[in-house]
């Protein structure tokens, strides 16, 4: 994959799909961290970043419904 990325606008699914995968990479290193050494404040860490998760799908859904409706539009 190369490192150039077309932009895009920022209410683009893009953007947020982009968070949910550097999210999704922090849960990972977050568990091998409480693998490694348990302890409540990694958790709460790793409890922060699923509630963080939990919003970011509501606003996946809402810029996919949105991008949907922009490409229904009959062009000007």
């Amino acid at each position: 994959m190369s490192g150039y990325t077309v932009p895009s606008r920022e209410d683009d699914p893009v953007h947020t799909v982009r968070t949910i995968g550097r999210l999704s990479q922090m849960l990972i290193e977050l568990r091998d961290e409480y693998v490694a050494r348990p302890r409540p404040e990694t958790l709460a860490q790793i409890e922060q970043r699923l509630d963080d998760l939990l919003q970011l799908r509501e606003t996946l859904r809402e810029r996919a419904e949105a991008a949907a409706h922009k490409d229904d539009r009959p062009a000007t």
